[in-house]
């Protein structure tokens, strides 16, 4: 973790603390060492910061191309590990990028959804993730992040980790789609339930 990355952090935990109530759970199934994949639905702008600001290792993430040509952000961002991805036009180098950063032993964070929901309901997970777990043989960390009333002040969030989906019991093969389509309805299954759980627990 880098020192520009610490600082952010910090700082960003203690903003994100005043403005929320946090609630997080399932910290001890984040893998202490090793290269593996963080996937989350995606409600805000903000889902990257708050899945990431509890999280004892830096995280990597994709992010739209367009913010990286902000000459402020851009650098920022870039900082903080993000890297561009062009939406809707099967971005190959995003995926080699997120495949690099997984070999290199690093945190790889994905929205498989591919976009923010309007809703909060959990729509159909793209591919993305599962060809970057097949290619480099990682684990998948479900995650979930419910919000009580979205991005309001002092709303709930609650931010949930689930058990690691072992790489072995996706059985991808990515010459057949129906394997791909599988495994990926497999991860979002496992958001789903972490998210109804966070849901009833606000509720009850």
């Amino acid at each position: 973790m880098t020192k520009f990355y610490r600082f952010a952090k910090g700082v960003c935990n203690a903003a994100m603390s005043v403005w929320f109530h946090i609630e997080v759970y399932g910290i001890e199934n984040l893998p202490t060492e090793g290269g593996y994949i963080v996937v989350s639905n995606h409600r805000t702008y903000l889902d990257p910061v708050l899945v990431g600001i509890r999280m004892k290792r830096q995280v990597n993430f994709m992010a739209k191309a367009e913010l990286f040509s902000n000459k402020l952000l851009g650098p920022i961002i870039r900082k903080l590990g993000a890297f561009p991805v062009s939406r809707g036009t099967g971005d190959t180098s995003a995926i080699d990028k997120a495949v690099d950063t997984v070999k290199s032993g690093d945190v790889l964070f994905l929205f498989p959804e591919g976009t923010r929901s309007k809703t909060g309901e959990i729509m159909r997970f793209k591919s993305g993730a599962i060809v970057v777990a097949s290619q480099t043989g990682a684990d998948i960390v479900p995650t979930a992040i419910y919000f009580s009333d979205c991005a309001k002040f002092r709303s709930k969030v609650i931010v949930r980790y689930g058990a690691p989906i072992r790489n072995e019991t996706l059985q991808i093969d990515l010459k057949k789609p129906r394997t791909i389509k599988t495994a990926s309805n497999l991860v979002r299954d496992a958001v789903c339930e972490l998210w109804e759980e966070s849901k009833r627990q606000a509720q009850g």
